[in-house]
């Protein structure tokens, strides 16, 4: 169970090109606009930090073993936690994200490989308060076929190391996410990124949340 003392933490999950990104500061002003005595903060991952920025760097653009991808992406969580989503969960406010910790399972366990096993210990190492696990109160994933996605990145910006890799790779992150999502029915909201923009918004404009 999630513990955010009275703020509201939301993660938005797709894979590149699954188009996330485009509706994420839309929707954070949809809530300024619903919440109005609610502060919003809007972040990323990896990232989040000037620690976890220059992390970022490192982890989209260097190769490296998977387990120390898998590490310096959990280094740079923690550091994230420590200083922008636990301080602003306590005071309150709504915290959205551009991924968290379902991507780490899709990406490193899903397209990568590494042990599911490994990425619990290293989970419940960074984020274990107590009994409880920090996690989103609500996840949107926005589902998008791997070759979909492929055709939309190659029209996209200078891909990076991620977004460079091939399709099988992609179809096993997006598998992952499905996973996760099934596993998890009571967080997730998972959206077809195949509609259009305009039904896709019309989808997260009539998303309540329980706050």
């Amino acid at each position: 169970m999630p513990i955010h003392r009275s703020g509201f933490f939301i993660s938005f999950e797709g894979i590149d090109g699954a188009g996330k990104s485009t509706h994420l500061e839309a929707f954070a002003n949809h809530l300024r606009q619903r919440y109005p005595q609610q502060e919003i903060v809007l972040t990323r991952e990896p990232g989040g930090t000037p620690l976890g920025e220059k992390l970022r760097q490192l982890l989209l653009q260097e190769p490296m073993h998977i387990e120390t991808e898998a590490l310096l992406m959990f280094a740079a969580r923690r550091e994230h936690l420590a200083q922008v989503i636990e301080p602003a969960l306590q005071s309150g406010k709504i915290v959205i994200s551009d991924r968290f910790t379902d991507a780490s399972f899709a990406y490193q366990g899903g397209g990568r490989g590494l042990s599911l096993e490994t990425l619990n210990t290293l989970e419940t190492l960074v984020q274990r308060r107590g009994a409880d696990l920090i996690q989103p109160n609500l996840t949107l994933l926005f589902d998008l076929p791997g070759h979909v996605a492929q055709e939309r990145r190659s029209k996209a910006r200078t891909p990076d190391k991620f977004e460079r890799l091939d399709l099988d790779f992609f179809e096993k992150v997006r598998n992952e996410y499905l996973r996760r999502a099934k596993s998890d029915p009571g967080r997730f909201v998972v959206i077809d990124a195949q509609q259009s923009p305009e039904r896709i918004w019309k989808h997260l404009s009539e998303i309540q949340l329980n706050y």
